[in-house]
C-alpha cells in the first residue's frame, strides 16, 4: 500500500467524521481552513442544491413572513412551481448526508430575497428557485436569515467543505412595466429603430443629447423604446436602492435570445439591467463583494452569464478574485452559465468575457448521448479534443464544472427514459451509473444535481425536475419512476444505503483520494463511432489512471494504449490486470455497460 497523500488522509478523516457525527453542526472539523482553501477548483466534487426542495429545517419560515395565501406568499407544497418549505437550516442539517456522498463543495441556488409570486392571472408561480431577486443584500425569508447562512458556511468550512453562491446580474424580478403594453409582453425594440437618443423611435423627439453608449452622464430619459414605470407601492421594492431607478435598465421589451436582444432584452419579463453603465458595474461589485467579505464564501456560479456584455465580466471577475484573495480565499471558483452545447460558444466566453470557467454544457450533451448509447463514444472524445479552445487550454478546461443534468434542463434519468421508454430497470441503473462514472473520472469539476443520487428522474425540465427530498405533496413527483428503486409515493430521500448513493459515493471518494483524477492531464486512449469502448487516461507525475467504459450491450475485449512506463497496475474499481500486455499496451475486458478504473504508479 502506498503512503497516504494529504488528500487520502483528508478522505480518511472525512469518513471517520461522518461516521461519528450525530448532527451537521456537531461534526468535527476535517481540515484547517487554510488547507481546504488551497484546493483548486478541479479538486472539488460539487453538490448542487435548491434549498427550497432539499430539507425543511424551520417550518416557521415556510410562508416567508407573509400572509394572504399562495398567490401572495408563494407557499403551496402541493404545486410544483411554488415554495415547498425547504431552507438553509435544512441544508445545514443534512451536511452529513452531502459529505457522505463524497461531495466537497455545496452550490446553493440563489438565496437572495425574491418577489414571491409572478406571472399573469391564472398562470402564477413562485420564486422557489431564487432567480426573481428584489433584494441582493439579504436572504429570502422563505429560506431563513443571514445568521442561518453564516451558520451553514461556518459548519461547512469546519468540515473542510466549500460553499458556492449562485448569483445574478443580468436581471432582477419583474417590477418595471411598460405603458404601451400593460396586459401583454412587449416585443423587443432594437437600438437601430429605437435609439437611446430619440423618444419612441427614430422619428421621435430628441432625448439624451450626446449619449454615445459610453458617457452615461448623458443618459437622463428612459423612454427611448417604451415608457417604463414602476407600479404604485413598488417604488422601493429593490435593494440596493439604485436598482429602483429605470435608468439602470435597457427597457426594450422581451428578448428573442438572438442577436442584440440576447444582451439587452428582458429575460422572460424580468427587468434587464443596463450592465454597460459604470455605476451598475461598481454597484454589483460592491453587492457581491460584501457577501465574500461577510461570509467568506468560496465561489460564484453566475446565472445567465451569456446575456451580459463582456465588458461587465472583464471588470467584475478581477474585482471578485481580488476581494476573495484579500479575504484569504486564493482559489475562488467563478463559473458562468452559458446554456449552449457548442464548445466554440462556451470557450469564447472564457476568451472574450474572461470568465475563469463556464458550466460544461458540451460535456453534458455528449456524455448523455454516449451513456444512452445513441452515439459512438467519439462524440465525447471530440468534446475533449476541443479543450485547447478554452482560455488556458487543456489546463483551463480542468476547471469547467461538468454535470449530467440540472434544474433547468432536467435530470439524466429523464433523458434516459425519454430516449428509451421501454428500458428495463437494470439497464436504466447501469447506464445512469455509467454516466456518473464518466463524469467522476473525466477532467473538470464534477457536479451532482441533488436527488440524482437517489435515482430521481422527474417528468421533464424546470419545475418537473425539482423534486422534494423530503416527503413530497406533489402528485406528479410521487408517481415518478426511480433509478435503482421501486419506491413510490411520498418518501424521505436521504437514504445513504440506496444503490446510486453508494455507487456515486464510491466514485466521488475515489476521485478525492486520487490526485491524478482531479488534476491529471487527460488523454483519450480509445473511442469509436459506435457504442462500445471509451478509454481515458489521467496522468499526473509518475501516476497514470486508466478509466475504461463499455457503452454497448455486448461484452468487449481490447488492448488500450498506455504510457510505456506504466507496467504494473492495480485496481481502483473493477478487476484490473496486474501487468501490461506489453510496454505501452494494456489489455482490458468489460461486461456490457460496465467500467473499470485502473492505476499504475511509480513509472
Amino acid at each position: 500500500m502506498s503512503a497516504l497523500t494529504p488528500w487520502r488522509r483528508t478522505l480518511l478523516t472525512m469518513m471517520v467524521a461522518s461516521a461519528l457525527a450525530t448532527s451537521a453542526v456537531a461534526a468535527p472539523p476535517t481540515q484547517s481552513l487554510a488547507s481546504y482553501r488551497l484546493r483548486k477548483p478541479q479538486d472539488e466534487v460539487i453538490y448542487f442544491v435548491l434549498p427550497d426542495r432539499f430539507e425543511n429545517g424551520d417550518a416557521t419560515n415556510d410562508h416567508g413572513g407573509m400572509k394572504g395565501g399562495p398567490l401572495v406568499d408563494g407557499f403551496d407544497p402541493t404545486r410544483a412551481g411554488f415554495y415547498h418549505g425547504g431552507d438553509i437550516k435544512g441544508v445545514t442539517r443534512r451536511l452529513d448526508y452531502i459529505q457522505g456522498l463524497g461531495a466537497t463543495a455545496v452550490w446553493l441556488a440563489p438565496i437572495f430575497k425574491n418577489r414571491a409570486v409572478q406571472g399573469p392571472p391564472g398562470h402564477e408561480s413562485a420564486a422557489h428557485h431564487g432567480y426573481w431577486i428584489t433584494d441582493f443584500t439579504d436572504v429570502d425569508p422563505h429560506l431563513g436569515t443571514k445568521a442561518d447562512f453564516k451558520a451553514l458556511v461556518d459548519a461547512a468550512h469546519a468540515r473542510g467543505m466549500k460553499v458556492y453562491m449562485d448569483i445574478v446580474v443580468n436581471h432582477t424580478a419583474d417590477i418595471i412595466q411598460y405603458r404601451e403594453c400593460p396586459e401583454s409582453r412587449c416585443v423587443y425594440r432594437g437600438v437601430a429603430d429605437y435609439p437611446y437618443t430619440r423618444r419612441g423611435g427614430v422619428g421621435g423627439a430628441p432625448i439624451n443629447d450626446g449619449f454615445d453608449g459610453k458617457d452615461f452622464s448623458k443618459l437622463k430619459r428612459t423612454d427611448w423604446a417604451y415608457t417604463p414605470y414602476i407600479p404604485a407601492g413598488q417604488e422601493h421594492a429593490k435593494a440596493p436602492a439604485w436598482l429602483n431607478d429605470p435608468i439602470y435598465y435597457h427597457n426594450r421589451g422581451e428578448s428573442t435570445f438572438a442577436g442584440e436582444s440576447s444582451l439587452t432584452g428582458d429575460f422572460a419579463t424580468l427587468d434587464d439591467v443596463f450592465t454597460e453603465n459604470p455605476q451598475v458595474i461598481q454597484g454589483f461589485i460592491e453587492v457581491y463583494g460584501r457577501w465574500i467579505d461577510e461570509f467568506g464564501v468560496d465561489g460564484f456560479r453566475i446565472d445567465t452569464a451569456r446575456h451580459v456584455n463582456p465588458e461587465f465580466w472583464q471588470a467584475f471577475v478581477p474585482a471578485m478574485l481580488a476581494r476573495a484573495k484579500a479575504r484569504g480565499i486564493p482559489n475562488f471558483h467563478i463559473f458562468g452559465e452559458v446554456f449552449d452545447p457548442d464548445v466554440a460558444i462556451l470557450a469564447s466566453h472564457t476568451r472574450v468575457d474572461k470568465l475563469p470557467a463556464v458550466l460544461d454544457f458540451a460535456f453534458q450533451s455528449a456524455a448523455t448521448d454516449v451513456a444512452i448509447g445513441r452515439t459512438g463514444t467519439d462524440r465525447l472524445a471530440r468534446v475533449f479534443a476541443a479543450d485547447p479552445a478554452y482560455e488556458g487550454g487543456e489546463a483551463g478546461a480542468r476547471q469547467l464544472p461538468t454535470f449530467l443534468g440540472n434544474h433547468d434542463m432536467g435530470r439524466i434519468g429523464w433523458f434516459m427514459l425519454k430516449a428509451k421508454p421501454a428500458i428495463s430497470d437494470g439497464e436504466l441503473l447501469a447506464r445512469v451509473t455509467l454516466a456518473n462514472a464518466i463524469m467522476l473520472t473525466a477532467r473538470g469539476a464534477p457536479t451532482i444535481y441533488y436527488g440524482d443520487e437517489q435515482g430521481f428522474t422527474g417528468d421533464g425540465d424546470y419545475s418537473d425536475s425539482r423534486e422534494d427530498m423530503f416527503e413530497s405533496q406533489v402528485a406528479s413527483y410521487n408517481d415518478n419512476r426511480l433509478v435503482g428503486s421501486t419506491a413510490k409515493g411520498p418518501i424521505s430521500a436521504f437514504k445513504t444505503d440506496s444503490v446510486l448513493y453508494q455507487r456515486i459515493a464510491e466514485l466521488s471518494k475515489l476521485r478525492v483520494a486520487t490526485p491524478a483524477l482531479r488534476d491529471g492531464r487527460q488523454v483519450v486512449r480509445a473511442a469509436g463511432d459506435q457504442p462500445g469502448l471509451l478509454a481515458v487516461s489521467r496522468i499526473l507525475g509518475k501516476t497514470e489512471v486508466l478509466a475504461v467504459f463499455n457503452t454497448s450491450d455486448q461484452p468487449l475485449k481490447a488492448n488500450v494504449s498506455v504510457e510505456a512506463g506504466s507496467v504494473a497496475w492495480r485496481t481502483l474499481h473493477g478487476a484490473c490486470a496486474a501487468t501490461a500486455a506489453a510496454p505501452g499496451s494494456y489489455a482490458i475486458a468489460l461486461k456490457p455497460l460496465d467500467y473499470k478504473i485502473c492505476v499504475s504508479e511509480g513509472r
